[in-house]
């Protein structure tokens, strides 16, 4: 299996579990390792043929802005399951951080792993 990276990519979004932050926009930041055989595009040459990571990076941004959830754990877990679904991704590392919730950290976040990572060839 071949690895494509999405790292630090921002989105903005509603996200918390306290009052004022659901009157307000903050950005998450996301790194991901999504789980493909490439071999098949570089053959060909062939975006068709591989993960396209600026459309998925598009479709984590509209994702964030139609989603409103309070725990960044809900955010991942869906967003995992609707890039899976849209994408035909069979393995996916997401790891999604919410800088500045914590005064002290520069960030908070979960890292899931979802799919089956198989080897190739």
């Amino acid at each position: 299996m071949d690895l494509v990276l999405i790292e630090a990519l921002e989105v903005d979004t509603v996200i918390g579990v306290y009052d004022w932050e659901r009157t307000i926009t903050q950005t998450l930041r996301l790194d991901l390792t999504l789980g493909t055989d490439i071999r098949p595009a570089a053959a060909g040459d062939d975006i068709a043929l591989t993960l396209n990571y600026a459309a998925i990076s598009e479709r984590i941004a509209a994702f964030a802005g139609e989603h409103d959830v309070a725990l960044v754990e809900t955010f991942a877990e869906r967003l995992a399951e609707t890039l899976r679904d849209e994408f035909g991704i069979a393995w996916l590392r997401l790891t999604v951080r919410k800088p500045g919730a914590v005064p002290a950290a520069a960030a908070v976040g979960v890292c899931i792993e979802r799919g089956q990572r198989t080897g190739g060839a």
